[in-house]
């Protein structure tokens, strides 16, 4: 029995022993490194981009009136829709017009009276006329006192101021005349444009002024774009450069058609085009106003709008572009990952410009006919070695 124990105790002890001697021959061999990572890359695309500018737009009417009484009375009658198309001299309200009414007749009648007095001094002159040309010969010839001849021609020169007088008089009634009809004219409240009608700020029976505004029309259709440029931006446009003289891009930009982009997002299909820049820089934004005009067929764009302006500011010949996706962010810096020789990459802090479509402009740190890894970034670094793969995904547009 103890010899039974003591074969089955070696027994399990050479069994434990090969297990060991298996264990150690295999954690001897040497293992395989991982092949190297696959990755999709693009080359460089180097061509002449367009380069665009966007701006925050904000809408005015081309022309705005402000619709005002010119005579104080009671409002009675709002004659136009609010809101609707009015065309110049459409009546939009109209004032009480009975006191004005009373002024003309009052003032008509001044008239007629003043008529009929330079009527009576045009008869008194006739009369002193008479009485000299009758009494000159008779004083002539000493049949009567020249005294008598003096009075009538005194009388005459006095009848010739009256009329004079009455004359003047009718003048100023006719004038007064004049503006009474105005006046009365004036009761009916007209639009000074055509446009679009305001909502109505006045109701019908208020005492209305020189000074009350009852609405406002504006001329919407061209309609005015305004949008701020910084003042670096302002210069380089003009032309402004120590480097010499250069062409002047703000006139260029102004003969080139604007794009405007409503708050929508859509893309209103009229183009615009700049009128001129606001005398003045803003001493506290920094910004130079920009007027430009949109055609507007409908009245669609309406004061007030926000949207967006997008102008063609410059051309950068032979230029780098890399898919967006190919460009990451590293705490405020930016990074590309090109393939070297060996398939060995090289991780470059780059400067970039402007975006063109989904490429981004790269103005250092590329050049012309590398390969970049647009695909699997992330699992890349430095100095590694990657198997490069023509990313086919990646066929960027740079239409703007």
């Amino acid at each position: 029995m103890r010899l039974t124990r003591s074969a089955l105790f070696a027994a399990a002890l050479a069994i434990g022993s090969l297990c060991l001697c298996g264990c150690a021959g295999q954690s001897a061999t040497p293992q395989k490194p991982p092949p190297p990572p696959d990755v999709g890359v693009v080359a460089v695309i180097q061509k002449d981009v367009p380069i665009y500018s966007d701006w925050v737009a904000t809408m005015d009417g081309f022309v705005n009136a402000n619709i005002q009484p010119q005579v104080s009375g009671y409002l009675i009658r709002q004659v136009y829709r609010e809101g609707s198309f009015v065309h110049k001299d459409d009546v939009l309200f109209e004032i009480d017009p009975r006191p004005f009414q009373a002024v003309l007749d009052q003032a008509k009648g001044q008239l007629a009276q003043a008529r009929g007095q330079l009527a009576q001094a045009q008869a008194q002159l006739g009369l002193s006329q008479i009485n000299v040309k009758r009494d000159t010969p008779l004083a002539a010839a000493r049949a009567i006192a020249q005294s008598q001849l003096d009075n009538d021609i005194q009388g005459q020169a006095q009848a010739d101021a009256q009329v004079k007088t009455a004359a003047a008089g009718i003048q100023s009634s006719e004038a007064n005349v004049e503006t009474a009809e105005l006046n009365l004219g004036f009761t009916k409240v007209r639009s000074l444009i055509d446009g679009i009608s305001g909502i109505a700020s006045i109701q019908i029976g208020n005492l209305v002024s020189p000074t009350t505004v009852l609405t406002t029309v504006s001329q919407v259709d061209p309609i005015k774009v305004y949008f701020p440029i910084s003042e670096q931006e302002y210069l380089s446009l003009a032309g402004a450069s120590q480097a010499g003289p250069a062409p002047n891009l703000l006139k260029h930009t102004g003969q080139a058609p604007l794009q405007l982009t409503l708050s929508n997002g859509s893309v209103y299909p009229q183009n615009g085009r700049m009128l001129f820049a606001d005398r003045q820089v803003d001493s506290q934004t920094g910004t130079i106003r920009i007027v430009s005009t949109f055609p507007n067929p409908g009245n669609v764009l309406r004061p007030g709008q926000f949207g967006r302006v997008r102008a063609l500011v410059s051309s950068k010949k032979d230029a780098l572009l890399v898919p967006q996706r190919a460009v990451s962010e590293l705490q405020g810096r930016y990074q590309i990952a090109v393939v070297g020789p060996g398939n060995k990459i090289n991780v470059r802090f780059v400067k970039v410009g402007d975006r063109v479509g989904d490429l981004w402009l790269i103005n250092e740190g590329l050049h012309p006919g590398e390969t970049v890894v647009s695909e699997g970034v992330a699992k890349v670094r430095d100095g590694a070695v990657v198997n490069p793969k023509p990313d086919r995904t990646a066929q960027p547009t740079s239409s703007q």
